[in-house]
């Protein structure tokens, strides 16, 4: 058997997929938090009026109820994510709207 062939090796593979974490799962607490921080990370532009922090935090958790967005833990980088769902196939696909 070669090094390639271990089992080892093919579970140290699987744990680089992302991973799909149900917002339904997190604490509310946890998950506010959650979606702030990627909230004040985008920077999204809205434009000539001012959009508070809670209206565009409760976009994203809208978002996420309708599965039209989810969060996404990437074992590589240790990080979360928000992204797009891709309506055709049900893939990530982006960043969401935060």
């Amino acid at each position: 058997m070669t090094d390639a062939d271990s089992p080892n090796e093919s579970a140290m593979g699987e744990l680089n997929i992302p991973v799909v974490v149900p917002h339904t799962e997190l604490r509310p607490d946890l998950l506010r938090s959650l979606v702030e921080s990627f909230v004040l990370r985008e920077g999204t532009d809205y434009g000539e009026r001012e959009v508070s922090l809670d209206s565009k935090v409760a976009s994203v958790v809208r978002q996420l109820e309708r599965g039209e967005a989810q969060i996404v833990f990437d074992p590589q980088s240790e990080s979360v994510g928000i992204v797009v769902r891709d309506r055709a196939n049900g893939q990530a696909n982006g960043q969401a709207n935060g």
